[in-house]
């Protein structure tokens, strides 16, 4: 338990002074935790066998893997805030019709070409892996996109479509992976097997939902036996760890197997909760600054998992390669088609399909899956695994700079900064004043000018 308590820790501290480094290169917090990650990771300093400097071994990293299962409970949860029916009365044909069009146009894509790659170096790639892998390109990270939006307080009609967009991905990859999976497996093994193609999924998305509102209801009844905001938002933190909790069940009922996703579940019970509770947005936004030290340890952790000997094999890294590159291609390609046929502005049609590059947790859940074919399923897991490593190191900056160049980034103002640098000089730090405020000077001088051509772009195409 100790050895547990000093992992936390030294991954929090980590993640966090990583954190300070990377802010003088401007890149997101989320890069910092992840970078972090892999630095204290059993394939960096954790490979010393130092007790305390990082962790030690893979063991050490999966024996914290309650606290990801527990952020990405609090992850689904803030994004189910986003459906308030207000809203989705706007937004929310475009969001469903460009969340499945992104998703499918990634699947197909991904297919598309590695089955072309298949029958180039039949002996390195498989058609099932093929379709297996197309079916993972389906999945987004929800936890990355939220924590950029979050740290950059990013506001306006492209983030007011993402995150509900995010939350549709997960259905539609279950969907997507269930299908396909099955086919790879009927290939492999010769027998057909339609429970697990069809019923299988649509079982666990509908018992998903009709958890997650269960649960949102019970919440939102119990909340109005307290009076107390503190006691109100203990309550929503515990209702979070048990639907987390119950979501983890799994059993068999005959051929069916009955199982929950923790995303749709929690998501679901944001939704409710968010469209029930009179008080929810100031629950929801007393609980993001409980989560803060919650989601850094997931990235830290996220970083730590990824496992650094894919790059050995050039195969690995070839094919990683083409389907990172496709994967792109194809959420943009949906992103753009979509969007433009539902009538979103130029900048939504432009910088949406950006922000859908990340890929993390649910992706590795579903290579955790693919393992079970053996053999044909380790290379799906290490070219997944070498996938997320790119996408969560870069996808996160590509996220940002969409969301400014779309408007929805705002840049600080001079009060802010000038704030920020009287509270520093106020407690002795001149130097680390005197440098925010030159930051600041060139932050806001890149920032003008890129909102001078934005603005100009704007006026052009009107």
């Amino acid at each position: 338990m100790s050895n547990i308590l000093l992992n936390v820790s030294i991954a929090l501290l980590a993640g966090l002074l990583m954190t300070r480094a990377f802010s003088k290169l401007k890149l997101p917090d989320v890069t910092a935790y992840l970078v972090a990650g892999v630095f204290i990771g059993p394939y960096v300093l954790g490979a010393l066998g130092i007790p305390g400097l990082g962790f030690n071994s893979m063991h050490e990293v999966e024996a914290l893997g309650l606290i990801a299962d527990v952020a990405l409970g609090f992850i689904a949860f803030s994004i189910g805030n986003e459906f308030r029916l207000e809203d989705l009365k706007k937004i929310g044909k475009q969001a469903f019709t460009i969340g499945i069009c992104e998703a499918l146009c990634a699947s197909v894509v991904v297919n598309i070409v590695l089955i072309g790659l298949h029958f180039i170096m039949p002996d390195k790639l498989s058609f099932p892996q093929a379709i297996v892998l197309g079916a993972i390109a389906t999945a987004t990270a929800p936890a990355a996109t939220l924590m950029v939006v979050r740290q950059y307080k990013a506001k306006g009609p492209l983030v007011d479509l993402l995150l509900p967009i995010v939350a549709l991905d997960d259905a539609m990859c279950l969907i997507v992976f269930a299908v396909l999976f099955g086919i790879a497996k009927t290939l492999i093994s010769g027998t057909v097997d339609f429970i697990s193609i069809i019923v299988n999924p649509l079982v666990e998305i509908v018992l998903s939902l009709v958890l997650g509102a269960i649960m949102g209801w019970i919440l939102t009844q119990i909340e109005k036996l307290f009076h107390s905001n503190t006691n109100r938002l203990n309550m929503t933190i515990a209702f979070v760890f048990l639907t987390v909790s119950i979501s983890m069940v799994k059993f068999n009922i005959g051929p069916v197997h009955v199982g929950f996703s923790s995303l749709l579940v929690c998501m679901m019970l944001g939704t409710i909760f968010c469209n029930t509770c009179s008080l929810s947005e100031d629950l929801m936004a007393a609980a993001d600054k409980w989560t803060s030290p919650l989601f850094a340890l997931f990235f830290v952790i996220s970083g730590a998992e990824l496992e650094l000997d894919v790059f050995g094999d050039l195969a690995i890294v070839f094919i990683g390669v083409v389907y990172i590159v496709f994967r792109c291609v194809g959420k943009y390609l949906g992103a753009f088609l979509s969007a433009k046929a539902t009538k979103c502005s130029p900048e939504i049609q432009k910088y949406l399909g950006i922000t859908l590059f990340p890929q993390a947790g649910v992706a590795l859940g579903m290579c955790a899956t693919a393992s079970s074919l053996g053999a044909e399923g380790d290379l799906i897991r290490n070219i997944t695994l070498f996938a997320v490593l790119i996408y969560e190191l870069v996808g996160p900056l590509m996220t940002r700079e969409a969301l400014t160049a779309a408007g929805d980034i705002k840049p600080k103002s001079a009060d802010v900064i000038n704030r920020r640098a009287n509270k520093l000089a106020a407690v002795g730090a001149t130097e680390e004043a005197a440098e925010a405020i030159e930051i600041a000077k060139e932050t806001m001088a890149e920032e003008a000018k890129m909102w001078a051509e934005i603005e100009a772009k704007k006026e052009n195409n009107d």
